[in-house]
């Protein structure tokens, strides 16, 4: 049984993001003094008593609002109290009781899920604000809860109150075995729309308005496949476009989604092609040593004949010559075509990334290498290469022992690199290799 899920909602600039960051103790959700900056629900884990939770961070609910955005918004955060088993409904004492704090009451009420209401920016410590008692006027049959989210104070009530009302805790906790999945490209590349058609709901807010995910989602996936967690990352923009310091946080949040996934998704645009851009972001998952998927989504879009895919493989492997082990699927979000077929590829260069490979396996390939083509010399002096060990994984890491790491040219490690992706495949992943230097016999 999966941990006991808890929704924080609220009105827009309440201080949700605030007191999700410090209940589950970093800062993942951004916080910005802005409404609307919390868009999709965003995901983490807090501990209280021995209770593990999840959280769920919601954009905030405007109930009469008809913006594109501040809709979906909405709709995701009514997907949020749908699935938690308990709500809280955070406040803002600073603002008073509003009329949208009411409606909001209101749908919660409607929702039958037991309720805990935060009064946020009671910042002093002590008896709180007359303001305070207003909250009680909500008539949701429990005490508001003073805290403020900045301090930390109050917080501990809060947790009290929601371990309170959890369901009965279950006796197997649900490890997570997933493979961790960031999706990962520029703005308005279909990340989403992915993630959407993969879901079969629309679990992340979609638009054709770049930069609508701020921050990285993640999403849980279990099919006949295996277990997986998606990461929705913000659209990487060009440095020189990231102007304002939110998209600046999303920038560094699709760095850090990298960073803790098993797999990258790199999504190109089809009907763009490869761009610079998508070189540069496909350039972190590569110095992060990911296995990767090039992702060519909107490909219904596309005119085609038969030289169709072969031309657009090749621009591909011109562009990311870096990274021509990546297999490279034609995809559609929008129709499904070959969506399912990610699972598969998903599973297979996460294999390839932790395969082991014995040290007589990798030296018997050495010897032979060597052979074939001798190791190169200068001013009379010839490389020896005494031999080569693998000392990690993800991504396969190797160590070869030399008399002279300066005459290891950069060419002849590429020469040896593609000797070993010839002899045991390593598809989708990047090979690592260090050269030590061991000294002449």
């Amino acid at each position: 049984m999966s941990k006991p899920i808890v929704a924080i909602v609220g009105r827009p600039n309440v201080g949700k993001s605030t007191l999700f960051n410090k209940l589950i103790g970093e800062r993942r959700a951004i916080v910005e003094d802005t409404p609307g900056v919390t868009r999709d629900r965003i995901y983490g884990e807090a501990e209280w008593n021995g209770r593990q939770m999840v959280l769920i961070d919601t954009g905030g609910i405007e109930p009469k609002n008809d913006d594109i955005i501040l809709a979906q918004m909405r709709f995701q955060a009514e997907l949020a109290i749908e699935t938690a088993d308990v709500i809280v409904f955070v406040t803002d004492v600073h603002a008073g009781l509003v009329a949208d704090d009411r409606e909001i009451a209101v749908m919660l009420k409607k929702s039958g899920k037991p309720l805990v209401v935060a009064v946020n920016k009671c910042d002093r410590v002590g008896k709180p604000p007359f303001e305070y008692y207003e909250f009680f006027e909500l008539g949701l049959d429990t005490d508001p809860i003073p805290l403020s989210s900045l301090h930390g104070s109050g917080t501990g009530d809060l947790l009290d109150e929601i371990v309170k009302n959890l369901p009965p805790e279950s006796e197997e906790e649900q490890k997570d075995d997933s493979i961790k999945v960031a999706v990962i490209g520029k703005p308005n590349a279909g990340k989403s729309s992915i993630i959407n058609k993969i879901l079969g709901e629309e679990r992340l807010i979609v638009s054709n308005i770049a930069g609508t995910t701020r921050d990285a989602i993640d999403t849980h996936v279990e099919n006949k496949f295996g277990n997986y967690t998606f990461i929705d990352t913000a659209g990487i923009r060009r440095q020189a476009k990231v102007t304002d310091s939110v998209e600046r946080y999303s920038v560094l949040r699709a760095h850090m989604a990298v960073e803790r996934a098993d797999v990258c998704l790199i999504m190109v645009d089809a009907a763009e092609g490869i761009t610079e851009q998508d070189e540069r972001i496909a350039g972190i998952a590569h110095e992060a040593g990911k296995p990767s998927i090039i992702v060519v989504n909107k490909w219904d879009s596309v005119e085609k004949d038969n030289s169709t895919v072969n031309e657009y493989t090749r621009k591909i492997n011109i562009a990311l010559a870096y990274m021509t082990y990546a297999p490279i699927m034609f995809v559609s979000a929008k129709t499904g075509q070959r969506v399912t077929n990610l699972f598969e590829q998903i599973n297979y260069v996460y294999g390839q990334s932790v395969t082991r490979i014995s040290t007589g396996m990798l030296n018997d390939v050495l010897n032979e290498a060597t052979t074939r083509t001798q190791p190169p010399s200068d001013k009379g002096k010839r490389l020896k290469i005494y031999y080569m060990t693998q000392v990690s994984v993800a991504p396969p890491t190797f160590v070869i022992f030399c008399n002279d790491a300066e005459l290891f040219h950069f060419s002849y490690q590429r020469y040896i690199e593609n000797c070993l992706r010839d002899t045991f495949g390593f598809k989708g992943t990047p090979i690592r290799i260090v050269i030590r230097q061991k000294g002449d016999d």
